[in-house]
């Protein structure tokens, strides 16, 4: 059974008291399709939290559409610290033979998802607040993130060259590139644009490159794949997918997992609880009749977010094997919930791009095995990962007991709660 070791102080007496008051609980038992309003059915935003892609400030009339509305994702700003302290163990573990051309820097590149993204922001400041080449409030995780730049000579306002000491010879630290991965069609975090990043990079100063980060594990791999691996270039990600941890094994260095089975069960659970008419946190913080119950270790709850974060765990040759399934359901919470007490209710369940290798290769077979577990009958539509449009299509508010919603862009809630209202 895998456990997270990063602890971050979970506000338990707040919970507590949320438990023991209803703050946290959740509407009656029975509404279906037929004797509930769509403005009153549980909706959870998951994944991409409503907020101001500027700013990142929270979209606080999304998260309180109704009742029974909340957020599910992780905790991006403990995830960012933890690929930053990633990057930054491996540097500082590592010898001179690190520069690879002997210039006296090390130099890094880095793939960045969404500039307009919270998440993408907070992994961006992650990295450069830990290898020190932020700049200002840059190095605030709340910050949006520059869509970066070429920095060759150091001379960037955007970032600025930091000094690490290998075998007593102080070197500079330096990001060469910096670039958001989108398509010509405003798809972000694209694979692809990725993969000829690293291309263009290295054609152009390929031996400067020392190490490459990326803001995912899909972007990463297209790099890796792309130059990385045949140069024997560290590469650094995020997500954990089944292909990045097998790759440890052949030079893809770390990455972090987001815990996708703590949030694929929480997803759904909080929708079931709601379904049913029952403190939020049955089955979460407090154990149900079938035994399912998550640790102090897997998630915490923020009661003024409204939101569930599940915690993060970085993954590195040492302890790789521990994740090379990353589709299976975690052990604590994988027991059947009856049908006579939980019978079955449809959800409509959005996914921001059918194409995104996390959500596709890992997040959305947990899904499928959790709805089988809590008996839910939900139904996956793809987004084109650049607008609403095909999903906000697909969504027929009155064939569902229940809505999750995993936004293309973080400032559109709007357009999903005007259909519900």
């Amino acid at each position: 059974m895998r456990k997270n070791k990063t602890k971050i102080k979970r506000n338990t007496s707040l919970i507590a008291m949320a438990v023991i008051l209803g703050l946290t609980g959740c509407g009656t038992a029975g509404g279906g399709t037929t004797d509930t309003a769509n403005k009153d059915k549980p909706l959870v935003w998951w994944n991409r939290q409503p907020s101001d892609s500027a700013t990142g400030e929270l979209d606080i009339a999304a998260v309180n559409f109704n009742k029974d509305t909340y957020y599910v994702g992780f905790d991006m700003r403990q995830g960012a610290s933890l690929q930053g302290q990633m990057v930054e163990d491996y540097l500082l573990a590592s010898d001179l033979s690190l520069d690879r051309n002997g210039d006296g820097t090390i130099g890094y590149v880095l793939a960045i998802g969404d500039s307009g993204h919270n998440i993408s922001a907070a992994r961006t400041r992650g990295v450069r607040s830990a290898l020190g080449t932020g700049i200002g409030e840059g190095d605030d995780l709340n910050a949006a993130p520059i869509k970066g730049d070429l920095n060759l000579d150091g001379n960037a306002t955007e970032v600025k060259d930091a000094q690490v000491t290998l075998d007593g010879k102080t070197l500079i630290v330096r990001e060469l590139a910096s670039r958001e991965m989108i398509t010509d069609k405003g798809a972000t975090w694209d694979a692809n644009a990725a993969g000829n990043a690293i291309k263009e990079w290295s054609s152009a100063f390929g031996d400067q490159i020392d190490l490459i980060v990326s803001n995912n594990d899909g972007m990463g791999m297209a790099m890796f794949n792309a130059w990385a691996h045949a140069n024997k270039v560290p590469v650094f990600g995020y997500d954990a997918n089944g292909d990045c941890v097998a790759a440890t094994r052949d030079g893809f260095c770390g990455s972090i997992s987001q815990h996708p089975d703590v949030q694929a069960y929480l997803t759904l659970r909080v929708i079931r609880n709601c379904l049913d008419g029952v403190d939020v946190q049955t089955g979460i913080g407090i154990p149900d009749e079938a035994g399912n119950v998550l640790s102090d270790s897997d998630f915490y709850y923020k009661e003024e977010e409204r939101a569930f974060y599940a915690l993060n765990v970085a993954v590195t040759a040492g302890n790789y094997k521990d994740f090379l399934d990353p589709k299976a359901v975690y052990a604590p919470v994988s027991h059947q919930l009856s049908t006579k007490d939980h019978p079955e209710r449809r959800v409509f369940l959005s996914i921001y791009n059918k194409d995104d290798d996390f959500l596709s290769q890992t997040y959305q077979p947990l899904l499928q095995q959790y709805a089988s577990l809590l008996n839910l009958d939900v139904s996956f539509v793809g987004g084109n990962g650049h607008d609403e449009s095909t999903i906000l299509k697909s969504l027929d508010v009155n064939k569902f007991d229940a809505y999750a919603i995993n936004m293309v862009k973080t400032d559109n809630a709007g357009e999903y709660t005007s259909l519900l209202k």
